[in-house]
């Protein structure tokens, strides 16, 4: 009986370390020759882990969610070989680790004669198994270090000038067929379905019919975020979730009303702006599916409060896949937050039928000119993505100062509205 310890391999692409996501066996099992011992996440996929030995499970030294290093020990195995070399079907294992990325299967490593096997043991890679080259195992009985993957072929056979024309050749086709096969195990390819396809299509039509132009405008808002607090403070509206996002979207549709060509869209059949008479509202939501974006039909005559509780009620259900084909139709308009992610400002794409979006970024405590002296403000970049068609810069321009000027000062011009 010996207890042989499995490290985490070298997954390839220069990775250091990997995230272990589950345990697939506990201590006291017992466990066969490339049964699944672990899962890890690198920054490229999901790797499933099979044991390079055959025994029963000792210890287990990483818990679920650790960042393990490359070389460090996750797993001791009780073997009843007291060799400590790696034996062949070991090797074969080890193999396994190194293409086992999620769904695809471990390609089987080239056989080579007896002949070539034996000479392999004095000093040459093991033709007849890829991961020696891969992973940098030594065959038994070798002290010295293999070559790794990204080294040159043409390196490491000088380094081994002593060895029979033969085992060479045999190491070479071995050694160009696993960097192959690494290769296209390295990548992970899934198929586009359902919203995504949906969304990809939708995003590849508006990109390629619409001739988009962008604005962008910083605006100090904190008295809008004031303005919540006292919001959520009162009792009559406290069960109203109110956020910035619900004051850019009203003071969008205060704005749309002085500036009517921001909710139009373009009949390319009969070469005309139609524009509407209501505002449906899209709201962008990021959900496990892809991005939806449904819309609230005639926000523009919601009150605040009615326009945060349809605004709530659109994204939960968009998040629990209850969103209705009804909703994801006859936007008119549409505000996307890109600032929930940290991201200070981006150019969205057109919903496609749709003349204009608008993106809210990051909300950032900065140095700012207030009252004619500097002092931390909250300030918001907003970014206006248009059909130049539809809208020109004056209109652009004219709708996003109008939404900054709310936004600076909320209370007095929605109290209007």
């Amino acid at each position: 009986m010996s207890l042989r310890d499995f490290a985490l391999p070298d997954l390839g692409e220069g990775l250091t370390e990997s995230e272990l996501v589950s345990w697939e066996v506990q201590v006291g099992d017992t466990v066969e020759l490339n049964q699944i011992l672990a899962e890890v996440e690198t920054a490229k996929a999901l790797v499933q882990l099979p044991s390079p030995f055959a025994g029963v499970v000792r210890s287990l030294l990483a818990d679920p969610g650790d960042s393990v290093r490359v070389g460090s020990v996750i797993v001791s195995i009780e073997t009843d070989d007291g060799d400590d070399s790696p034996p062949a079907a070991d090797l074969e294992a080890a193999d396994a680790v190194t293409a086992a990325v999620v769904d695809p299967e471990p390609v089987a490593a080239e056989s080579v004669s007896e002949g070539v096997s034996e000479s392999v043991s004095e000093g040459v890679a093991p033709a007849a198994n890829r991961t020696a080259v891969l992973v940098g195992y030594g065959p038994k009985g070798e002290t010295g270090e293999l070559p790794r993957r990204r080294h040159r072929r043409t390196e490491w056979l000088a380094s081994h000038q002593a060895a029979p024309v033969a085992a060479r050749d045999a190491a070479d086709s071995a050694y160009s067929g696993a960097t192959d096969a690494f290769e296209q195990q390295s990548e992970v390819r899934s198929p586009i379905t359902g919203v995504r396809r949906r969304m990809a299509e939708a995003m590849v039509q508006s990109a390629f019919t619409a001739p988009h132009a962008s604005l962008t405008l910083t605006v100090d808002v904190t008295q809008s975020l004031e303005l919540l607090d006292r919001l959520r403070q009162s009792p009559r509206l406290r069960e109203h979730s109110m956020g910035i996002l619900t004051l850019v979207a009203k003071a969008c549709l205060v704005a749309i009303k002085h500036t009517p060509e921001i909710n139009s869209r373009w009949d390319e059949s009969a070469q005309e702006v139609v524009q509407f008479a209501h505002v449906n509202l899209g709201i962008a939501v990021a959900t496990d599916r892809g991005l939806l974006v449904p819309n609230i039909r005639g926000a523009d005559e919601l009150s605040l409060p009615a326009l945060a509780d349809a605004m709530t009620a659109l994204t939960a259900s968009a998040r629990e896949s209850a969103t209705t084909p009804h909703q994801l139709v006859d936007g008119t308009f549409t505000v996307t937050n890109v600032g929930v992610f940290g991201v200070d400002a981006g150019t969205p794409i057109l919903p496609p039928g749709e003349a204009a979006i608008l993106a809210l970024g990051a909300i950032r405590r900065v140095p700012w000119e207030h009252d004619g002296e500097i002092e931390l403000r909250s300030v918001v970049t907003l970014t206006l993505a248009f059909d130049h068609r539809l809208i020109d810069g004056r209109q652009g321009s004219e709708f996003l100062t109008t939404v900054g000027s709310i936004l600076r000062d909320p209370a007095g011009v929605l109290a209007l509205v």
